[in-house]
């Protein structure tokens, strides 16, 4: 069973889409469309911008979606899933791909998302750190340990076994860094982000996320959805709006989904959008399995 699988934010790259853009009329009567929904012309900044241009977080999102969607709407009827999943963001470019959701308004609440994410990580200093080759018990409990007194440290991001984001207030991912370092941990890096993504730091923005996926019209898709918040197969829409709206503050619970799809029957996985993440993720979650990109 195929399964198409969309990444996240941190996948872009300057060139993105171009090269759809110049050789497929519906690529560039997409990309055109979202240009007048955005009011700014995404794509000069997606071809021809800088990294720093790129990583804006207005364009970030907005740009992996947009790549991530026309790829998979460029392959026409070889586009069949059984089922779809997306990381993070991704989540809604496999809500659009599925039939879920309309490409106006996907793009439209990626965008709303976007903003919202970036007010929330305005209001309150956080951070991301990723722990590498120590086991998901380990990391659960010390962060369970430093997110007390008022302050946050949560798992973000399981992404594949032996690599978790932790997400939280600055000062308890520093310190559960190094409990996690003492512990075994080959690495305990703090990334470069602006923000505390996936955890409770978000409730703000999920908040007004929420107002704006409650007026948006979501249909049965095509195929399950497996989503973030439960790792779990979905095809209700009143039920894929209430995880899309739990997901900002919830882990991404991305191991339990490869796993959790090829336990239903996906045997081959087909990233739709920039880079290449996934397919690594996914071939350390399970190599039995085929991972690649569209081809």
């Amino acid at each position: 069973m195929r399964a198409y699988v969309f990444p996240g934010q941190g996948a872009q790259f300057v060139g993105m889409g171009k090269d759809l853009y110049d050789n497929s009329p519906l690529a560039k009567e997409l990309f055109e469309k979202a240009n007048g929904i955005l009011g700014y012309r995404i794509t000069d900044i997606m071809f021809n911008g800088t990294d720093e241009e790129l990583r804006q977080t207005k364009v970030t999102q907005p740009a992996v979606f947009l790549h991530s969607v026309i790829s998979a709407l460029c392959l026409g009827d070889q586009f069949q899933p059984d089922m779809t999943a997306g990381h993070s963001l991704g989540e809604f470019s496999a809500l659009v791909t599925a039939g879920a959701l309309s490409f106006e308004d996907g793009l439209n609440l990626v965008y709303a998302r976007a903003m919202a994410m970036q007010k929330a990580c305005e209001a309150t200093p956080s951070t991301m750190a990723a722990i590498i080759a120590l086991a998901d018990e380990k990391v659960e409990e010390i962060c369970a340990k430093h997110n007390v007194n008022g302050e946050v440290c949560v798992p973000a991001n399981f992404n594949c076994p032996g690599q978790i984001v932790i997400s939280g207030d600055i000062n308890a991912i520093n310190k559960a860094c190094e409990e996690l370092k003492a512990a075994g941990a080959k690495r305990a890096l703090v990334l470069n982000v602006g923000g505390a993504f996936h955890s409770p730091l978000m409730q703000p923005a999920k908040n007004e996320l929420e107002a704006a996926i409650k007026k948006t019209t979501f249909s049965h898709p095509v195929c399950p959805i497996y989503q973030n918040v439960d790792a779990l197969p979905e095809t209700d829409p009143d039920k894929i709006k209430a995880n899309l709206i739990a997901q900002l503050t919830s882990s991404v619970k991305w191991t339990q989904t490869i796993k959790n799809m090829v336990a239903d029957g996906a045997n081959e996985f087909i990233e739709c959008g920039p880079g290449k993440v996934l397919q690594g993720l996914i071939k350390k979650i399970d190599n039995s399995v085929d991972a690649h990109g569209i081809v």
